[in-house]
């Protein structure tokens, strides 16, 4: 939907209620015009997904689009496989934090969104708690997929207790029951959401993301995440 009009995405996404947006890419629409799109609606966008490249040369000129924009976050949302080791994870962790270091000069927030993968060991140990050992917090904070959490047999819960104020945000979608473990929308799976958004304010929570990456009519899927977290109380 996006690649064929940016401008009517904004408008339906904003006609099903919401009010903030994360971004995966402008496809090729100048950032200002972008943030008019955003006015126009009534939408926000808090943050934007960058990949690890974006971190070198062209940093710098990503931090100006995220102030362009108002967003508080870029965040990061994948690390090659051939990173994928104790000693790749020490060199990730220290880009996070010299590339989070600058951010913070500019207004900036870096944050990193998981997958599944960062719980399988390195050299005996988690990846995802060397990120979160090895990253100063004001470097890094964490967008926490619960899907992907779940998918590699986590309890969120476990890791917002331990790392408080840590997770800045969610990316909010279901998992069916196993062995197919399905993406679902939100409300629609096993996932209890009043306890992972009750323990959202320890967890540090500031911005929850609807997605659903498998959704056969993406503005169906996100009206019905919508009219369920609306209807939560917690």
């Amino acid at each position: 939907m996006m690649k064929k009009s940016v401008s009517r995405t904004l408008t339906a996404v904003a006609k099903s209620g919401y009010k903030e947006v994360e971004f995966a890419g402008y496809f090729n629409k100048p950032v200002a015009e972008v943030k008019k799109m955003l006015d126009d609606n009534g939408l926000v966008s808090p943050s934007a997904n960058v990949a690890m490249s974006d971190l070198g040369p062209m940093w710098e000129a990503f931090l100006e689009d995220a102030n362009t924009l108002g967003q508080q976050y870029l965040t990061v949302t994948w690390i090659d496989a051939a990173e994928r080791t104790l000693d790749g994870y020490k060199r990730v962790a220290a880009r996070f934090n010299a590339a989070g270091a600058r951010a913070r000069r500019e207004g900036v927030q870096l944050a990193y969104h998981n997958s599944s993968y960062e719980w399988m060991p390195a050299s005996g140990r988690i990846p995802y708690q060397i990120l979160l050992d090895e990253c100063d917090p004001q470097n890094l904070a964490m967008e926490a997929d619960i899907y992907w959490m779940r998918q590699a047999k986590q309890d969120p819960l476990i890791w917002f207790a331990k790392y408080p104020g840590r997770f800045h945000m969610l990316h909010a979608k279901d998992i069916g029951p196993p062995p197919g473990s399905a993406m679902l929308d939100v409300g629609k799976g096993t996932l209890d959401w009043r306890s992972l958004l009750s323990q959202g304010t320890r967890a540090g929570v500031k911005h929850v993301f609807v997605e659903n990456e498998k959704a056969r009519d993406p503005i169906a899927s996100i009206r019905s995440s919508y009219r369920y977290l609306r209807g939560l109380r917690y």
